[in-house]
């Protein structure tokens, strides 16, 4: 009989988790004293059962814990003894802090950083770019404050807001603050720490002239645009080059008065043809051409796609708990699946889709398939197989 060679003695699911060390796991747990009067159901168990209903996309308590039971021949793969019960798991929700799980995530991140580092740079785009974002996601009930007034009718729901620090080059978060959505988003601004000569990206929400003192003053620049109704005074406006785009339509240096604070920015107008709209960016760079200007902005898409990944790819619709840490660690959690799959998409010697990476993970979570190799070449058994003629045994040989 032909051997498959893409069939392996272990799990899809375990050979993920080859990626999560567990001296890792285990030296965090015990900074925190994570699993202080837990006897059986320890952090590294919790993390490999929330890995596990994450990348399954399970919804409830109910539907994990049954899909589990029916696992319960392979749960060896996954490092863990026994399958949690319900009240297990949503115990551990509520007791186990959020902090430990995002401790986790970051020493991931550290120890992975030289594998995520984009070594083909985009033209026109720093080295050391970083965006800034936030993005908000709606709980069925107001266990955190959401944002706007009270209905008249039915009741509020809440929200959970996602504040978000990613480099350009990585392509995920770098520091991440989960709040209530009724928080400001200016208020994540304090808690950057930025390398100098940084760009910074942020749109209109982070509008704070004190905070563009405070990078300008630490060597680093910044890029955003400018508010509808800001108050400006033009010193002079700077010559525009022969060979400038036509989509350059001024490029002046300004002052901003805020009280007893002078800012000495640059305005930039440019005009986008698609949208049929003017954009006007304000920089504290006066050296780099305008177009590079546009292009750094152009960059800030870049963490919206990470937001839709993060929201099309994995169950951040349904949680598993109705407390604020049980939905923070639910959270964390799916931040530790995205950056183990941006680790394997990075490695695998074809170009896959992240949606399509998800999807394969998501239907053969438990199957035993050599993931690498499958990723190199998915097509090469179903080609071997079918280039064969198929003999058919005569049902009245002769």
């Amino acid at each position: 009989m032909e051997q498959r060679k893409n069939f392996s003695g272990k799990p899809i699911i375990s050979q993920l988790l080859n990626f999560i060390p567990r001296e890792l796991v285990y030296r965090t747990a015990a900074s925190h004293q994570a699993n202080r009067y837990t006897k059986t159901f320890k952090t590294y168990d919790h993390l490999i059962t929330l890995l596990y209903s994450v990348l399954s996309n399970c919804t409830s308590l109910r539907e994990l814990s049954t899909a589990m039971l029916a696992c319960e021949g392979k749960l060896n793969h996954l490092g863990i003894a026994y399958f949690p019960k319900r009240s297990t798991l949503s115990d551990a929700n509520n007791r186990r802090s959020q902090k430990v799980f995002a401790d986790i995530y970051y020493a991931l991140l550290k120890n992975y950083r030289g594998l995520l580092s984009d070594s083909c740079p985009k033209k026109d785009v720093p080295d050391k770019l970083f965006i800034v974002d936030s993005s908000t996601v709606m709980l069925f009930s107001d266990v955190l404050k959401g944002v706007g007034r009270n209905p008249f009718n039915g009741k509020k729901k809440g929200g959970l807001k996602i504040h978000t620090l990613m480099q350009s080059s990585e392509d995920i978060p770098c520091l991440v603050n989960l709040t209530a959505a009724a928080q400001h988003d200016q208020t994540f601004l304090s808690q950057l720490k930025l390398p100098a000569d940084s760009w910074l990206v942020f749109d209109k929400g982070y509008t704070d002239y004190h905070y563009y003192a405070a990078l300008t003053a630490k060597d680093n620049f910044f890029v955003t645009r400018q508010r509808e109704n800001a108050v400006y005074e033009t010193v002079e406006e700077l010559p525009i080059p022969d060979n400038a785009p036509d989509e350059l339509l001024k490029d002046e240096h300004i002052h901003i008065v805020k009280e007893e604070l002078k800012l000495c920015l640059r305005r930039v107008a440019w005009w986008d043809a698609k949208r049929n709209k003017c954009f006007e960016f304000i920089t504290n760079n006066f050296e780099v051409p305008a177009e590079t200007i546009a292009a750094i902005y152009k960059q800030r898409w870049q963490i919206e796609l990470l937001f839709k990944r993060l929201k099309q790819n994995f169950s951040l619709q349904y949680f598993l708990g109705d407390s604020p840490n049980a939905i923070m660690i639910q959270v964390w959690v799916c931040l530790i699946a995205h950056l183990l799959l941006k680790i394997i998409q990075i490695q695998a010697k074809r170009k896959w889709a992240f949606s399509n990476l998800t999807a394969l993970v998501r239907y053969h979570l438990m199957s035993y398939i050599r993931l690498f190799d499958f990723l190199k070449d998915p097509y090469s058994s179903f080609e071997k197989l079918s280039s064969k003629r198929i003999q058919q045994p005569q049902l009245f040989p002769t």
